[in-house]
């Protein structure tokens, strides 16, 4: 049997316990209170984070798109303002004939150059030596030399044979002509270096100081026998800068033929000679508008 100490020994332990217990379920408790108010505030200020976010991603776009707007109409109002100045200088230049404007020009320049070689006239001085002071020798001479070749171009104008008409096409096929001089520095260097590696040139320098080629057996330039101008490949350049030179004779000699009337191979005969033509090409243009119905009736076949 226990001891009356040991009973309530045991009663008081038994009593920490209970108590120990208690107060551990109670602070579990209010822990539990206190996590469970502090959640809702978590949750509402991560709500109001994202709310903040979306807001400003909202708005940063509503002002992109704003500026993209405003740029847009920036840029029309530009293209308005171009549309309008450039409809204006076009109604402009229509306004005006570029022949009158080159004719009162020209008689503008003819006017002050008679009233300055008046005035130096009036004055006792040689307008044509006054007037040389305003150029050198070397513009003058450039000038003479030029207004002589005008005016002997001028004389050989005219036909006089066809040998020399195709010297003058001749000339100008050569002013016309850009030859590649870089291109045949290159290939006469090339051939010259070709020939000196296989003995036919040789190389040597003189007295003073340059480089000399010595054909050795007189194969190296073209003679009244050389062939080896027929091993020549032109380049597509060459080519095609041919074929549009004979395409631009070929369009120039159907235009002369057109103007000379007889490009209209299908058109109806209604002439016996050039004089009959002329005259039914003057009856066309002064009559046509008042018999195109007549003759569109006798093409159908349905004239009455």
């Amino acid at each position: 049997m226990p001891t009356e100490a040991e009973a309530a020994d045991t009663v008081k332990h038994t009593d920490g316990a209970t108590r120990s217990h208690q107060e551990d379920k109670a602070e579990k408790q209010l822990n539990d209170q206190h996590s469970s108010k502090r959640c809702p505030t978590e949750t509402e200020s991560e709500n109001l984070i994202a709310n903040k976010a979306e807001a400003e991603d909202v708005t940063s776009k509503n002002q992109d798109r704003l500026q993209r707007f405003k740029a847009l109409q920036a840029r029309a109002k530009t293209a308005v303002k171009s549309n309008l100045k450039e409809t204006a200088a076009e109604a402009h230049r229509f306004s005006v004939d570029p022949n009158a404007l080159s004719s009162i020009s020209r008689k503008h320049a003819f006017a002050s150059h008679s009233l300055l070689k008046a005035d130096i006239e009036a004055a006792g001085e040689d307008f044509e030596r006054k007037r040389a002071w305003d150029w050198t020798a070397e513009e003058s001479e450039k000038w003479d030399r030029r207004m002589d070749k005008k005016q002997k171009h001028r004389d050989n104008v005219a036909f006089q044979d066809y040998r020399q008409d195709a010297h003058k096409n001749y000339k100008r096929q050569l002013r016309r002509m850009q030859p590649d001089l870089e291109a045949y520095e290159n290939e006469k260097a090339a051939a010259v270096q070709r020939a000196a590696a296989n003995g036919g040139l040789e190389i040597v320098e003189d007295e003073n100081g340059d480089i000399v080629a010595i054909d050795k057996n007189g194969t190296f330039y073209s003679t009244a026998d050389s062939t080896d101008f027929v091993e020549n490949r032109p380049d597509r350049a060459a080519i095609d800068r041919l074929v549009a030179d004979m395409q631009k004779a070929e369009e120039t000699r159907l235009k002369k033929r057109r103007e000379r009337g007889q490009g209209d191979d299908d058109a109806d005969v209604t002439y016996i000679n050039d004089k009959n033509k002329r005259f039914n090409q003057k009856l066309a243009r002064f009559y046509n508008k008042y018999t195109a119905e007549i003759r569109d009736s006798f093409e159908r076949g349905t004239m009455i």
